[in-house]
């Protein structure tokens, strides 16, 4: 670890291209027999279908595409374009296709309601939206709210009035000069019938094979890439700037140190598409490193569709959520082998210590648990070589020098717990978020002394381990003692009761605020003597953890209430423990 830290070195170009500058180099490496026969991307379902590109192939699509987002949607270098779409080969080509024209990608998940969508639209001022025929309704409904949005691209088999048809554009472009602007017309049509169109789109243009021919826009290193929008676990979700060095670069952290990747490798990360956790392990980390990205559609979770995949295909290097590593060591694991896998990585909150034992009693592999946000690449991590402590988001990556640090924005000593803070001055780090876009006093809010505050409370160990306790604004007060959610959570989960738990204060007239755990039952339980189940809950965690933390409220409830991105909303649980208050 120290050497791979002390010797990590990385020159930050003027201009940087992710799309020129990587993966066409993989391409040119391709085709001279440079590199493992691994394709670049590799896609299935349920029904058996799969796609697989060479990077030569991913590189022809994608320049197809981006031909669709210059021409046939006259969208120009810094337009906004937002993606909605689950894992289906044209969310890959769509990324790409946005770093070749130089326009600003904004991922939003399947899971956006018409109200989400209209607020993503208008407050990002998108041009162009991309989606499929379920959200394209909904799409629909508001944009007459949304002025600077006039192109829409949807991908389905059937043709949809207003929108231009992905699958079909990619078949057939169009080629005489000047043409965008009837395609233009089509895409934005709303009281011009089918019929019309097609015959306007006939007498104008002439038809020929989509062109793969396209030049990749020369794009500075510092230029906004992409815009993601927080999970919003309090307040309206923000928009988070990366230019194209901070992901196109950064991530070569994560690729090359955390998900030790070669281009030997297949590498499948479940995440949602709508998050900037697709971008680091579905996109640039393993693209980065020429390694094939693999994923599969998968609608819905289903532990047993993820393990069968693990068993069927050569996958190398598997990462998922703490959630998914919980409901996968449940099942009956002893008939599935998975004889290509050799790393697993979990991130997007903490694991407990008690699924990285089932997992490596189950799989003989340990799970490196790594600890970032949208803002950032990978903050802290386990890394290959490295001693795990079970709980603990590891060292400080090679990107950034990490401390804890106090309400003034001095360094902490190990052991006391302070604000998890990345260094910035003299020198900013180049795998840092540009900005909040038009929230310039949030951007200002996240600087304290020489740090970017992250928001998270945590401490380091003298082994130079860091270890998170909560979410700056979840940290419970309780009789002089600070105790964060984590650690009390992480004791309920190995109850044999508990499926799930979340801890937020609640009112007490003589502490002034005590822990309370709302839990979700295992369904063997729900049946018991509730304040039987309490009680040996609560014996449960004070032998656990220091007694001082147990839940002194404890309330059943049928499921948390979770952002979109599937994290627990805790500050809507303490709200309603605080409403009479």
């Amino acid at each position: 670890y120290e050497s791979m830290k002390q010797d990590f070195k990385l020159g930050i170009p003027e201009y940087f291209n992710f799309a020129k500058d990587v993966l066409d180099q993989w391409t040119d490496k391709e085709k001279a027999g440079k590199k493992p026969s691994n394709p670049a991307f590799w896609w299935i379902n349920r029904n058996g279908e799969e796609v697989r590109w060479s990077f030569e192939e991913l590189g022809s699509l994608s320049r197809k595409f981006a031909n669709i987002l210059s021409e046939a949607c006259s969208l120009q270098r810094g337009d906004r374009v937002i993606l909605i779409l689950p894992r289906v080969p044209e969310w890959w080509l769509a990324n790409v296709a946005c770093l070749r024209t130089g326009t600003v990608l904004i991922p939003g998940t399947t899971q956006l309601t018409q109200k989400d969508i209209l607020y993503r639209l208008q407050s990002s001022k998108a041009n162009c939206i991309i989606t499929n025929d379920v959200l394209a309704p909904a799409v629909d409904a508001v944009a007459p709210k949304c002025e600077n949005l006039h192109s829409k691209l949807i991908v389905s088999e059937n043709s949809r009035e207003g929108w231009g048809n992905l699958k079909e554009m990619m078949k057939v472009l169009l080629c005489r000069p000047g043409w965008s602007t009837v395609a233009r017309s089509w895409l934005t049509a709303t009281s011009t019938s089918l019929v019309q169109v097609i015959l306007s789109l006939l007498s104008s243009w002439d038809y020929r094979h989509a062109s793969d021919s396209h030049t990749c826009v020369k794009t500075k290193h510092n230029e906004i890439m992409a815009i993601f929008f927080t999970s919003g676990t309090s307040g309206y979700p923000k928009m988070t700037a990366h230019t194209h060095s901070s992901f196109g670069l950064g991530l070569s952290v994560n690729g090359r140190f955390w998900l030790d990747l070669t281009p030997s490798d297949v590498m499948w990360n479940t995440s949602d598409t709508g998050w900037a956790k697709s971008a680091w392990s579905s996109v640039f980390s393993p693209w980065i490193q020429g390694a094939c990205v693999f994923t599969h559609h998968l609608p819905r979770f289903e532990p047993t569709s993820i393990l069968q995949t693990l068993s069927k295909y050569p996958i190398t290097v598997f990462c998922s959520a703490p959630t998914v590593y919980r409901m996968l060591v449940q099942n009956d694991m002893a008939s599935y082998k998975f004889k290509s896998l050799k790393h697993c990585v979990s991130a997007g909150e903490p694991i407990t210590p008690d699924v990285t034992e089932k997992w490596r009693n189950k799989t003989g592999l340990d799970i490196y648990e790594g600890y970032g946000q949208t803002e950032t690449v990978l903050i802290c991590g386990n890394f290959k070589g490295m001693k795990i402590k079970p709980g603990s988001m590891g060292k400080p990556s090679p990107a950034f020098d990490v401390k804890i640090v106090d309400v003034n924005g001095n360094v902490l000593p190990p052991g006391q717990e302070g604000d998890i803070g990345i260094q910035v001055l003299p020198n900013r780090p180049f795998g840092l978020f540009t900005h909040y876009v038009d929230n310039p006093s949030k951007t200002a809010s996240t600087l304290r002394g020489n740090f970017y505050i992250t928001g998270d409370r945590g401490y380091m160990d003298e082994d130079g381990y860091f270890w998170f306790v909560a979410r700056a604004d979840d940290v419970i007060l309780s009789s002089g003692y600070r105790i964060g959610p984590f650690e009390v959570e992480n004791a309920l989960n190995e109850h044999p009761s508990v499926a799930e738990s979340a801890v937020v204060s609640s009112p007490d007239p003589i502490r002034g605020e005590v822990v309370k755990a709302f839990v979700v039952l295992n369904p063997d339980y729900k049946s018991h003597d509730q304040e039987q189940l309490i009680k040996e809950i609560q014996e449960h965690v004070k032998k656990t953890t220091a007694p001082y933390k147990y839940p002194r409220k404890v309330e059943f409830i049928q499921e948390l209430p979770k952002t979109i991105s599937g994290k627990t909303k805790r500050n809507e649980l303490r709200k309603k423990e605080w409403k009479t208050i």
